[in-house]
């Protein structure tokens, strides 16, 4: 008969007081559902950017309006119907929503996975391929990489409607873009030279 080893294949409970420390990560809870209500808030406005982006397209000068105030266009003369850079400035703010709500997903899930409890979706068809080995490190990489996307639509937004910025906003935007994407390299790098891939062909002792 085996004696069993202390310690192992068992948990014993915690003192008070760290039970009362690992407790408080559920303070976090409050916070992630905040997020799931902002999210909520970008579901709307998404839904009201779009149907004003129908309803123009179907000739209504309000919601024309409406979007050409949104996205902060401005044109030397009226506009009466929509042109191709009033609709690729709407769509780029559609779009950078989205990636906003993705962003929202990767903090609100993968937070809660590293730093509340586990949500056990082993085996689950829709659980997301990258929560499989998440972890504090491949979450900032990642978290940095939608940073530098969402960076990126607001650029392009910038470029397309050039006109209304001036030379200082330009370059500040594009400064400022290239500073996320150095700096999302740098985490890259750091994260990879404190955790190297493992050798495959590497003999166990």
């Amino acid at each position: 008969m085996q004696k069993e080893t202390p310690g192992i294949g068992r948990s014993s409970p915690l003192r008070p007081l760290p039970n009362l420390i690992f407790a408080s990560r559920w303070l976090q809870l409050p916070l992630y559902l905040g997020l799931i209500a902002a999210q909520a808030v970008y579901v709307v406005h998404f839904v009201i950017e779009l149907a004003h982006l129908v309803e123009a397209a179907a000739g209504s000068q309000a919601a024309l309006q409406q979007l050409i105030s949104s996205i902060g266009y401005k044109a030397t003369t009226q506009m009466t119907a929509l042109n191709e850079t009033i609709i690729m400035l709407v769509v780029l703010a559609l779009i950078d929503v989205v990636m906003i709500s993705n962003l929202l997903i990767m903090v609100i899930v993968g937070g809660y996975e590293t730093f509340v409890s586990r949500m056990n979706l082993e085996g689950h068809p829709d659980q997301p391929e990258w929560l499989s080995h998440v972890n504090a490190s491949v979450l900032k990489v990642k978290l940095a990489t939608a940073i530098i996307g969402i960076s990126s639509i607001h650029l392009l937004k910038t470029f397309i409607n050039a006109d209304n910025y001036s030379e200082k906003v330009l370059i500040a935007q594009t400064v400022i873009h290239i500073t996320f994407l150095l700096s999302a390299m740098a985490i890259a790098y750091t994260d990879r030279i404190m955790s190297p891939p493992a050798h495959p062909n590497a003999e166990e002792p």
